[in-house]
């Protein structure tokens, strides 16, 4: 009797595990027709291609926005990359959900309504109303709308910057910088923070905000404290500066802004804004008319330190790239080249950033180390020589680069020549090989 009961006993706790199993089971088995053929997860917000097969809509964008133009499924090119959302499949799937709610299953909120062109160019036509009034608040709110769409995905983002928003702000950025920049300080601010994003513009959106006046807001805004909104500012003018450099003729003549560069490049712990200033800088400087004029009082500023300094601390590309266009540029006149001349660390790291960053970081520090070895004396060659200049320029000239630096290189590597017996270290072998070669 005894053994009977044991047996019923351990039968139902088999039955237990059985139905526990079950429902584990269950609790993972979600239909085939509701999982997205890409994720393979429930399905949330449905839709429909132009081939009949059904995905999740943030799957579907990506690949899309990937590059594909084939439908995942049936391989079929895409004649249409239009979205249909299915209601059907959705109303499904969330009925499954309510059906199974006891095992942990939450129900599908119902999708938002996906931004349209139409609602873009809607609200451009409300954005040119509300500028052409004068209505900050009204344009306050718009910008706001505009923000949260943003932040929705990035299918929105891309669909703000393809229907002509970025030329709306642009043109409101000039409307309201015109107006008073004092006075429009926030909506401007915002128009800015939204601009950043919006790169590259029009020639159209260019010209608005490469203005005289939107010029003279975006230098007040870098001379201000704000760096989240100096840093979005200088991105501008860089992304001006890059497609259009007669901007800089304007800007050179704007009060404060060789000193708000100077500072930022200056600050700490912030490479993005760093970078951007020097490209500013040298897309300044890179103009003769506008390098004439301005390169004496940046040299009275100090950006021959400040970019060497930069050049020890950089482990980005870009910005030694920037740095070393900078001191190239000012080594065009006798006083910057006798500026960079006095720093210790001038010839050490130009001849240490030789083929370690870039083709482009490598063309400029060959053109400076010409620049300075024909300034007169040559201390800075014995310098270079000391240091590895001339192994590296040898190996330059055996590796693809450009036909002005390889003639650079060619006339240095013939006055090391000349200062051969003043090292004591100098490699004969070396200068074996030189004399063969030229």
């Amino acid at each position: 009797m005894t053994f009977f009961w044991k047996r019923q006993r351990a039968s139902r706790l088999a039955g237990k595990k059985l139905l526990s199993k079950q429902n584990s089971q269950l609790e993972l088995t979600i239909p085939t027709h509701f999982r997205c053929p890409i994720s393979l997860d429930l399905m949330k917000d449905p839709v429909t291609l132009s081939t009949g097969i059904t995905y999740d809509r943030q799957s579907i964008e990506k690949w899309i926005q990937d590059g594909n133009q084939t439908c995942p499924v049936t391989n079929q090119i895409l004649t249409s990359f239009d979205q249909i959302p299915n209601h059907m499949i959705r109303r499904m799937i969330q009925d499954w959900c309510v059906e199974n709610r006891a095992h942990g299953i939450e129900r599908i909120p119902t999708p938002r309504t996906p931004l349209t062109s139409f609602d873009i160019v809607e609200i451009c036509s409300k954005m040119m109303g509300a500028a052409s009034k004068g209505d900050e608040k009204k344009f306050l709110d718009l910008v706001g709308k505009v923000h949260v769409w943003a932040n929705e995905s990035e299918h929105n983002k891309n669909l703000i910057k393809d229907n002509g928003l970025g030329y709306v702000l642009a043109a409101s950025f000039e409307s309201f910088s015109s107006l008073s920049y004092e006075k429009h300080e926030d909506l401007l601010k915002e128009i800015m923070f939204l601009l950043t994003w919006m790169f590259p513009l029009g020639i159209e959106g260019r010209s608005m905000l490469g203005s005289t006046e939107s010029l003279r807001c975006m230098t007040w805004f870098l001379s201000g404290d704000d760096l989240l909104l100096k840093k979005s500012c200088v991105l501008t003018l860089k992304e001006l500066l890059s497609t259009d450099k007669t901007h800089a003729q304007t800007l050179i003549n704007i009060d404060g802004l060789l000193e708000a560069l100077i500072k930022l490049i200056t600050t700490p712990d912030c490479p993005s804004a760093k970078k951007s200033s020097f490209a500013v800088i040298y897309y300044i400087l890179s103009i003769p008319v506008a390098r004439s004029k301005v390169s004496s009082r940046f040299i009275e500023l100090g950006v021959v330190e400040s970019s060497l300094e930069a050049l020890v601390e950089a482990d980005n590309k870009g910005l030694s790239e920037m740095a070393l266009g900078v001191l190239d540029c000012l080594s065009d006149s006798k006083e910057g080249r006798e500026r960079v001349q006095k720093h210790a660390l001038s010839v050490p790291l130009l001849v240490k950033k030789i083929l370690r960053v870039s083709s482009l970081a490598t063309d400029f520090c060959v053109s400076m180390l010409w620049k300075l070895s024909n300034n007169g004396d040559g201390d800075t060659l014995v310098e270079a020589l000391h240091i590895g200049a001339f192994q590296k320029l040898l190996l330059m000239l055996q590796v693809n680069c450009g036909e002005e630096t390889k003639v650079k290189a060619t006339e240095m590597l013939k006055l090391m020549n000349q200062y051969k017996n003043k090292l004591d270290c100098f490699d004969s072998a070396n200068y074996k090989y030189l004399r063969k070669s030229y």
